[in-house]
């Protein structure tokens, strides 16, 4: 698996990737996004923007980057940063298809993204990241699968993702709402001929959803690698908007909130990969910081207090407006 070189990496950040969901295209539904990105969001303002990011993430020791089909133009501009750095030849890049960007690079859109989980969506999509990142690709994951997702039943489906699997791309998932938990399981009992299909999970888990962490826990001990995703829960953890316990946290241990929600999801057994999804380089070395932080019993008990019931926390994310 690609996510060996992750293993022998020997920066205290190399288990932090970066996630260009917030870069890749105007809109996006993380609070503070006015002050983070201006008005200026032209295609090659953020190719810029993240073209930085990532300059920044590598030298500060990050080796996983992680985009989607619908994340605007992130493979793209991640496949120019590629080219622009042959060098480098150590980093793990995943993508995901099952959404199509429906935006066409405007914040106000009527419909940012439409989800399917068909075969000839994958074909399509596939194909699309192969002309962007051709052998670069290292893991290629259905994006959002929930319970209901025919992604999980349909064979014809299954034995295209094996056949990838065959050529070395790396295929996992990745989950969304507040049945996480029940599309983990399912997914992990997929197989083809006899084999497990899926080698890598990507899922939400943060200070106030929680709820996949058993799931998560069986999907490791199974021998999958565990990508989590929205530690910062969408901005609500940073600190404009962030609970007061994590700010008293953080008041204590003389970090940023963000730090510390990352350090709490850091510290999972379970968690291999953990996604800052900053979008300037003062919140990507904020959030690394979180490689550092180093929390007791009694702080972890007063941020645990922070759990919101899935079903809450799930129909807030949706009531966040496309910035």
């Amino acid at each position: 698996m690609p996510f060996a070189r992750l293993a022998t990496a020997t920066t205290p950040t190399c288990h932090i990737g970066l996630g260009l969901a917030a870069v890749g295209r105007p809109g996006y539904i993380n609070l503070g996004r006015d002050e983070d990105l201006g008005h200026n969001r032209s295609v090659e303002t953020l190719r810029a923007r993240t073209h930085e990011l990532l300059d920044a993430a590598y030298f500060q020791g990050v080796r996983y980057f992680d985009v989607a089909r619908s994340y605007g133009r992130s493979e793209e501009f991640l496949a120019d940063w590629l080219k622009k750095n042959p060098q480098i030849d150590d980093v793990v890049v995943g993508s995901k298809w099952g959404y199509t960007y429906t935006a066409d690079w405007t914040t106000d859109a009527e419909q940012h993204e439409v989800k399917d989980h068909g075969v000839r969506t994958y074909d399509r999509q596939r194909a699309e990241t192969a002309d962007l990142l051709g052998e670069r690709l290292d893991l290629y994951q259905i994006h959002s699968v929930t319970p209901e997702s025919p992604a999980l039943t349909d064979k014809e489906l299954h034995a295209r993702l094996a056949e990838a699997a065959a050529q070395g791309t790396t295929v996992g998932f990745s989950t969304s709402g507040p049945a996480q938990a029940d599309a983990i399981r399912a997914a992990l009992a997929v197989t083809v001929d006899g084999e497990p299909l899926f080698r890598t999970v990507q899922s939400t888990y943060n200070a106030l959803e929680t709820s996949a962490a058993p799931a998560l826990a069986e999907a490791h001990d199974a021998g999958l690698t565990v990508i989590v995703k929205e530690g910062m829960a969408n901005g609500r953890l940073a600190a404009p908007h962030a609970p007061d316990a994590l700010r008293a946290v953080a008041e204590d241990t003389s970090l940023g909130c963000d730090a510390v929600a990352l350090a709490l999801v850091l510290r999972q057994p379970w968690a291999g990969v953990v996604l800052s999804g900053a979008a300037t380089t003062g919140q990507l070395a904020s959030n690394l910081h979180a490689a550092v932080v180093d929390l007791d019993d009694e702080q972890l008990s007063r941020l645990s207090e922070l759990v919101e019931e899935p079903q809450v926390y799930w129909e807030r994310r949706g009531q966040l407006p496309w910035h």
